[in-house]
C-alpha cells in the first residue's frame, strides 16, 4: 500500500493495522523513541538521537562503516598535522552542501565546533578535553582560506586522537546559514534543532511529533550520495513484544531493542532475519576498596573472577543478550582485548580465598532494581555462595544507586558501561585512570590508587603511532584483567530483527553507527 509524502507521518503515527506491508519507497522502523530530548548534535546524548545522527549529517572524518577503527575521509578530503603536534589543517570537500543547498564552508566547521563548547550541553565535554573553553575555543578554530580550516588545541594529546573525537556525532557539521536563521536568544539554533536538521547527511528531519514518530526524508544533494529510500520512518512501539508483531505481519521493516523472548519466536521463520549486535556496553562488578580489609585485599579481587558464572548468565539466564567478555575496552574497539581467561569456578576460588586467610567473606552488592542487572545481581549472588562468600542484595532505583556510588557510600555494585565515543581512552579513562583531581572516574568510585596506569592512558592519548596505542591499551587491559577491583564478565548485544527482503542495513559497535543510506527492499 503507497502513502504519499506529506501523509506519511500522519498515517503512521496512528496504527499499522490498515496496512498489508510498509510503502516500497519508505523505512519503517518499530522501536521505543521514547528516550529522545534533541537531534541537536550538540546536545542530544540520548540513543535515538545519537542513532539518527549519522544519516542526518557528517563530520569531517567518519569511521568506515564495514571498518570502524579506520577513519575515512568525509566532509574532509584531507588532512595535515602541524609541526608542532598541536593542530591539523583539514581540506574542505570541493562541492560539498547541505541539505538546504548552502555550501560547505570554512566558517560552518568554526562554527560548529564552537557552538558544542559555548553551549555546554551533555557531550561537550568530547571536546573540551582539548583544552577548550567558552573563553578560548574561538582561538582554536582559524579560517586559512575558502578550502581549508585549521584547528589546534593546547591539551597533551596527538593528532590521532584528535581526529577520533572530530568524528564523534557531536563534531558534526551544522550548517551556520540556516542555524543562526533559526537562533533564539544566543542559542546558535539549539531551540530550533532540538527538532529539525540542518546537516549535510543523506537524509533530513522531514517531520518529528515527540512519543509518536520521526520521519526522515532523503537528501538528494548530500555528498554521501541519494539515498536508495525516499523516507525513514520511525515510529515509537514501547513494548518489544508489539515490535515483534508488526516485523512479522510485515507492517515493519526492522523491530529493535528486542528482547530474548521475542528473538526466539523468530528463529525458523524464513521471512525476517534476527541479528545480535555486539554492542559498546559492558556490564562488570566494582568493589569499594576502603570498605572492608577484604575488599581491598588483591585475593578477593582474584577469587571473585572465579565466582562469577559468566556463561550461565550470558547463555542460560539472559540467553544470547550478552556475550562473556572479560576486558575493559569492547569487543570493536582498537585494542581490544578478546580473550577471556577465566571461568566460573568456585573451588579454585575457595583455594584463592582460603590461602589469602580470607574466611566468612561477605558484601553488600548495590544495584538497579530493573532488568537485567537485578536478574544478574541474583545468579552472581548464588554463584558467590558456591564459593563460600555471602552477598547481600541492595536493590534500588538506578538514580539513587548512581548517586550513593559516586558519594563512596557502598561496597559493591553491579553497573553498566557505554563508550562517549569511539576511542580506546572513552573506556580506558574510566576504568584505568584516577587523577587524584576530583574526577569521578570509576577508578576513583573504587577509591583505587593508580598512578602507573594513570601515566600509560595519557600516554595512549599522546601516541600517534597505531601500533604503538594498541599496545599501550593491550597492557593496561591485561593489567586491570588480572589485579583490580572490577569484574568485567559481559558485553551486551542489541537484538534487532529485519525482514528478509531487506538489504544493505548496516548497525556497527557504538550508537551512531547505524547507516539507513544503502537499504533498498
Amino acid at each position: 500500500m503507497k502513502l504519499l509524502l506529506p501523509a506519511i507521518a500522519v498515517a503512521l503515527a496512528g496504527s499499522f493495522a490498515a496496512q498489508a506491508a510498509t510503502p516500497p519507497d519508505t523505512l519503517v522502523i518499530a522501536q521505543s523513541i521514547d528516550d529522545a530530548n534533541s537531534f541537536d548534535p550538540a546536545q542530544g546524548f540520548e540513543l535515538t538521537s545519537v542513532q539518527a545522527f549519522t544519516n542526518l549529517y557528517q563530520r569531517l572524518v567518519q569511521p568506515d562503516p564495514q571498518n570502524p577503527v579506520d577513519l575515512q575521509p568525509t566532509l574532509a578530503s584531507a588532512w595535515q598535522p602541524g609541526s608542532d603536534n598541536r593542530s591539523l589543517t583539514f581540506t574542505l570537500r570541493d562541492g560539498a552542501k547541505f541539505s538546504s543547498g548552502n555550501p560547505l564552508r570554512p566558517e560552518d566547521v568554526i562554527f560548529s565546533l564552537g557552538r558544542v563548547v559555548k553551549l555546554n550541553l551533555d557531550p561537550s565535554f568530547i571536546l573540551t578535553q582539548l583544552g577548550w573553553t567558552k573563553e578560548n575555543v574561538d582561538s582554536h578554530l582559524k579560517k586559512i582560506d575558502d578550502s581549508h580550516v585549521q584547528i589546534s588545541w593546547t591539551a597533551d594529546v596527538s593528532p590521532t586522537y584528535v581526529l577520533s573525537l572530530l568524528a564523534a556525532p557531536v563534531s558534526s557539521i551544522v550548517d551556520e546559514k540556516v542555524a543562526m536563521a533559526n537562533a533564539q536568544k544566543n542559542d546558535f539554533g539549539n531551540s530550533w534543532l532540538i527538532a529539525h536538521s540542518a546537516g549535510s547527511g543523506p537524509y533530513q528531519i522531514r517531520k518529528y511529533i515527540p512519543h509518536e514518530v520521526l520521519l526522515l526524508s532523503a537528501n538528494a544533494s548530500s555528498p554521501a550520495g541519494v539515498p536508495k529510500l525516499k523516507n525513514v520512518l520511525i515510529k515509537n512501539v514501547p513494548e518489544p513484544a508489539a515490535r515483534r508483531l508488526l516485523l512479522e505481519q510485515g507492517d515493519a521493516d526492522i523491530a529493535r531493542n528486542l528482547g530474548a523472548d521475542q528473538m526466539a519466536s523468530l528463529k525458523g521463520k524464513t521471512d525476517v532475519k534476527p541479528m545480535a549486535v555486539p554492542m559498546a556496553s559492558l556490564y562488570y562488578m566494582q568493589f569499594n576498596i576502603d570498605a572492608s580489609p577484604a575488599l581491598k585485599n588483591p585475593a578477593f579481587w582474584e577469587a571473585s573472577r572465579y565466582l562469577f558464572d559468566y556463561k550461565g548468565i550470558a547463555d542460560d539466564l539472559l540467553k544470547g543478550q550478552f556475550q562473556v567478555h572479560q576486558s575493559f575496552l569492547p569487543q570493536g574497539f582498537l585494542g581490544a582485548l578478546n580473550d577471556n581467561p577465566y571461568t566460573f569456578d568456585p573451588e579454585k576460588a575457595k583455594a584463592i580465598l582460603a590461602k589469602a586467610g580470607l574466611k566468612d567473606v561477605s558484601f553488600k552488592l548495590s544495584v538497579s532494581n530493573q532488568p537485567p542487572y537485578l536478574d544478574i545481581a541474583q545468579a552472581l549472588q548464588a554463584s558467590f555462595a558456591r564459593g563460600g562468600v555471602k552477598v547481600q542484595l541492595i536493590p534500588g532505583i538506578s538514580t539513587e544507586v548512581a548517586t550513593a556510588v559516586k558519594a563512596h557510600q557502598y561496597e559493591a555494585t553491579l553497573n553498566a558501561w557505554g563508550a562517549d565515543y569511539f576511542d580506546p581512552n572513552t573506556n580506558a579513562s574510566a576504568f584505568a585512570y584516577n587523577p587524584e583531581d576530583g574526577s569521578k572516574t570509576l577508578a576513583w568510585r573504587s577509591n583505587w590508587h593508580i598512578p602507573e596506569l594513570n601515566k600509560q592512558t595519557l600516554a595512549a592519548t599522546a601516541e600517534s603511532d597505531k601500533e604503538k596505542r594498541i599496545k599501550l591499551y593491550e597492557n593496561m587491559q591485561r593489567e586491570v584483567q588480572k589485579n583490580s577491583p572490577y569484574v568485567i564478565g559481559l558485553q551486551a548485544r542489541n537484538l534487532i530483527a529485519l525482514r528478509a527482503n531487506l538489504k544493505g542495513y548496516v548497525q556497527g559497535i557504538n550508537p551512531d553507527m547505524v547507516y539507513y543510506s544503502q537499504v533498498s527492499k
